[in-house]
C-alpha cells in the first residue's frame, strides 16, 4: 500500500505563505479552529465551478434537499453554514414551525414553547459551549441528570407543556458513563410528542440516527465529509423545512453560501462511494510507519487509539513517560513552535498523552511529520535536562493570552 497516496496540491498553490499566514500540518483531525479536514479535490472542483455562476439559492437548497434524502435515508435536507448553525436552525424550526410572523420575532419566544431539554454529560464546548446554540435562539435548555448519570424518569418528567425540542449530542467530548441511550431517549420524547434534534458533527453514521427515529439529523461538511465549511441537516420533511426558512429570520447571518453547498454535497456524495474498510486500511498504514520510525524513543509510547465513538478511522496515541526527562506538554509546544508548524489533538494533555489524526496530510508531509517529531523528542531530551516539566495550565494560558492579543500576533501563537 502506498502511504503517500495523498492530495497533491502544487506548492506554487499555496495560498497560505502570500496572506501572510503559518503553514501548518493539521494532527488534530477535525478541529475547525484548524480548518477541519482538508477537502477533497471533488468538494474543491464543486466550489470553483460554481462560484462564477449566479444560481437560485432557495431553489439550489431543495435540489440539496433531494441529495441529501438520497445518500442520508431521509425526507428532506439542507446545507447550513456548519453544523452549530444547523443547530440553531433546528432548534428555532422546532418553536416556530414554518410560521414567518415567529419566525422574523426571534429571539423573542412569547407564546412559543421554548424550553429544550440535553442531558448535563452532554453539554460539552466544541469551541463554544453548545448550550448557547440553544440560548442564541432564544430557547432556554432544561439539563437533566448530572455528568455522569442520567435517567429515564428525569427525561419523562423533564418534558413539560413549553418543552419545544430535546437535543442528543454524539461526541467524544461526551461523558463517556450514565447516558441516556439514543434508543430511550427519542422514544420517551416521541412518546409525549417532542421532537429530537442530534448533533453529529464528527460522526460518520450519516443513516443510523435517522432510521432509529431522529426528527433532525446534523453533520459537519467540514470534518469526516472532506468538504467546504458548512453542515448537513437532514430529516423529517416539516422539521427540515422549519429549519431551513429560519433563513429568512435569525439564520440569515449563518447562510450558506453557492460554494459551500456545492461543495457540501460534492464530499457528501463521494463519502458515500467510498469503501470505508480500504480508508481505514489506509489510514492506519500511516500510523504503523509513524510508530515504526518512533520505536526506541526512550520514554514515547506510541498506540494505535481506535476512534472512541466507532467511527471507522484511528488515530496514533503518543503517552510521554518519566523516563523521557520532559512532559508531554513540552513534546507539544515544541511541534507547534517548529517550522512547519505541527499541531496534535492535546484534549489529555493533562494526562501525559496526546494524539496524532493522520486524515488531513497532505503530500509529502508523513516523513516531514515523523522527522520533525523525531527531532522535537531530541530537543525536548536536551533542553529539559531533568528539570521541572511546562505545566499544561501554563500552555493553555499562553493560547488564552494570544486570544486578547487578537490581532498582534507573532505567526506562532495559537489560540
Amino acid at each position: 500500500m502506498n502511504i503517500e497516496n495523498r492530495p497533491t496540491v502544487a506548492a506554487g498553490d499555496d495560498i497560505r505563505p502570500r496572506l501572510g499566514a503559518t503553514p501548518v500540518i493539521n494532527l488534530t483531525g477535525t478541529l475547525t479552529t484548524l480548518g477541519g479536514v482538508s477537502a477533497r479535490r471533488e468538494a474543491i472542483e464543486a466550489a470553483a465551478s460554481i462560484m462564477g455562476r449566479g444560481v437560485d439559492i432557495v431553489e439550489l437548497q431543495a435540489c440539496a434537499s433531494k441529495i441529501i434524502a438520497e445518500c442520508t435515508g431521509a425526507e428532506a435536507g439542507f446545507v447550513s453554514a456548519c453544523s452549530a448553525a444547523g443547530i440553531c436552525m433546528a432548534i428555532a424550526g422546532a418553536m416556530t414551525g414554518d410560521d414567518m410572523a415567529a419566525i422574523e420575532a426571534l429571539p423573542d419566544t412569547d407564546g412559543l414553547r421554548d424550553e429544550v431539554v440535553i442531558q448535563t454529560g452532554h453539554l460539552v464546548n466544541y469551541g463554544h459551549p453548545i448550550i448557547q446554540d440553544i440560548r442564541l435562539t432564544g430557547a432556554r435548555p432544561k439539563t437533566i441528570g448530572a455528568v455522569n448519570s442520567a435517567t429515564q424518569a428525569q427525561l419523562a418528567g423533564a418534558i413539560g407543556p413549553q418543552t419545544a425540542a430535546a437535543l442528543y449530542v454524539v461526541s467524544h467530548h461526551c461523558a463517556p458513563d450514565g447516558q441516556i441511550p439514543f434508543a430511550d431517549f427519542v422514544r420517551i420524547c416521541h412518546e409525549k410528542g417532542v421532537p429530537v434534534i442530534v448533533d453529529l458533527a464528527a460522526e460518520y453514521d450519516i443513516h443510523g440516527y435517522i432510521a432509529a427515529g431522529a426528527d433532525i439529523a446534523i453533520h459537519s461538511a467540514h470534518k469526516f465529509l472532506r468538504g467546504a465549511t458548512a453542515g448537513i441537516v437532514a430529516g423529517r420533511k416539516a422539521s427540515v423545512r422549519a429549519a431551513f426558512v429560519q433563513n429568512f429570520g435569525i439564520a440569515r447571518p449563518m447562510k450558506a453560501g453557492k460554494e459551500s453547498i456545492a461543495a457540501a454535497l460534492a464530499a457528501l456524495q463521494a463519502f458515500v462511494a467510498e469503501d470505508r474498510d480500504e480508508m481505514r486500511a489506509e489510514g492506519r498504514a500511516i500510523l504503523d510507519h509513524w510508530r515504526s520510525r518512533f520505536a526506541g524513543l526512550a520514554g514515547i509510547d506510541a498506540q494505535i487509539d481506535p476512534d472512541p465513538t466507532g467511527n471507522p478511522f484511528d488515530r496514533l496515541r503518543i503517552t510521554v513517560g518519566p523516563e523521557a526527562g520532559f512532559a508531554a506538554v513540552d513534546l507539544v509546544r515544541l511541534l507547534e513552535t517548529g517550522t512547519p508548524s505541527i499541531r496534535v489533538r492535546a484534549h489529555q494533555l493533562e494526562h501525559g498523552s496526546f494524539v496524532m489524526d493522520h486524515r488531513s496530510l497532505g503530500e509529502g508531509e508523513i516523513d516531514v511529520v515523523a522527522d520533525r517529531f523525531i527531532a522535537a523528542v531530541g530537543e525536548a531530551e536536551r533542553a529539559d535536562q531533568g528539570a521541572q516539566a511546562s505545566a499544561v495550565q501554563a500552555w493553555k494560558g499562553e493560547r488564552a493570552a494570544a486570544l486578547k492579543r487578537w490581532p498582534d500576533l507573532d505567526g506562532k501563537e495559537r489560540a
